[in-house]
């Protein structure tokens, strides 16, 4: 068997990619067991990636063998995978998560022997065995297009953090004013009457004009979104549909469709709730066996707004199917049991939404907005 297979996979150079800032370290091999061709380049010089693979064609006497590739996804995004493909390789974006580790409290880690070991995954992978998971590279549009309500929902965590900065510095003088802004520091007068030290004033003028820049950021933000809106786009669809449901806002409608519905393709329900991170985790071994949760091994953004919704859902969706559901099984329960539920109805609503926008089936029992 052994025999076959290399025979069968001789014609393909095998290449894995250990990744850091300023060096990439690259390892080829033609057949699983070989001493792998280990070489390193400067990050980012695409010239020397190129002189490597032919080098390692060369030297292992396979000039014409097609190129399989992989690496971990990470901060170098997918830009190395789109080049790899246009120079007709075939490159595998690998969960980092999902690869295996030795679970040993002490164990030797290295760059050399982390590439050898994805290199050697790669060739079991090609050969039909379930190694890891392999992500799934948006298009350069998509990719582009999910900047824009991630980035508002980064500055809307700097404007609440620079909030709470000035009302902790107030809150040191003892103030606790409902509105503030750079005109009205002169004239705050602290417990004793007094009015705020030079140098607090000046702080708090700088934390003012942060928080000023912020908010028109934000703005712009907004207005980019709905410039997306007006585009005939597969992900602007999706969020002019999900609008149309009941208790889905503005936010988790973009959200929805541009992480998942607008550009993504599902083939089943347990594909829609692994990718969000809202499958269980059972742990059976011998005579234990229970729940560990969800896995959360998934996109965080989609499952974080769709326990939002899923408590919106509740509030104006009562009459639905997925609401008795919920109200039968986990209402009279305790606070932990009903957070429990909530996530499970967070799941089941996921994947009614996804049924919405691909195949137009509404949730049972759900009122929909006009169009």
């Amino acid at each position: 068997m052994t025999m076959t297979r290399t025979l069968q996979n001789s014609a393909t150079l095998y290449l894995a990619f250990e990744l850091s800032a300023k060096k990439w370290k690259l390892a080829f091999t033609c057949e699983l067991g070989a001493r792998p061709r280990i070489r390193n380049v400067e990050a980012g010089d695409f010239a020397a990636v190129r002189q490597e693979i032919e080098a390692a064609r060369r030297h292992l006497g396979i000039a014409s063998a097609k190129v399989m590739s992989c690496y971990e996804a990470g901060r170098d995004g997918f830009h190395l995978h789109r080049w790899l493909s246009r120079e007709g390789v075939s490159n595998l974006v690998v969960d980092p998560a999902s690869v295996e580790v030795e679970r040993r409290r002490r164990k030797r880690k290295t760059d050399r022997i982390d590439v050898i070991k994805l290199l050697n995954r790669l060739v079991r992978h090609a050969w039909g065995e379930k190694v890891w998971s392999v992500v799934n590279v948006p298009s350069e549009q998509a990719e582009d297009e999910r900047r824009v309500h991630r980035e508002r929902e980064r500055l809307i965590k700097e404007r609440t953090q620079h909030l709470t900065r000035i009302k902790a510095l107030l809150a040191t003088r003892g103030l606790r004013p409902d509105k503030l802004n750079e005109s009205a520091l002169e004239q705050l007068r602290d417990w004793a009457g007094a009015p705020l030290p030079e140098h607090l004033r000046r702080e708090l003028t700088r934390e003012l004009a942060r928080l000023h820049l912020l908010t028109t950021q934000i703005r712009d933000v907004e207005r980019e979104f709905t410039n997306l809106l007006n585009q005939d786009t597969p992900a602007a669809q999706a969020t002019k549909a999900l609008k149309r449901v009941k208790s889905v806002g503005m936010v988790a409608a973009q959200v929805l469709a541009y992480e998942f519905f607008g550009w993504r393709q599902f083939d089943n329900r347990r594909q829609v709730g692994a990718l969000a991170g809202m499958t269980g985790t059972p742990f059976s071994s011998g005579q234990l066996d229970h729940e560990q949760g969800i896995s959360k091994a998934g996109n965080r953004r989609v499952r974080s707004i769709m326990t939002e919704v899923a408590w919106t859902w509740l509030r104006y969706q009562r009459t639905s199917a997925l609401s008795r559901w919920y109200q039968d099984k986990y209402a009279g329960g305790n606070k932990r049991q009903r957070r429990t539920g909530i996530v499970a109805l967070a799941r089941k609503l996921l994947i009614a939404l996804w049924r919405f926008v691909d195949q137009d089936v509404v949730p049972e029992g759900a009122i929909l907005r006009a169009a």
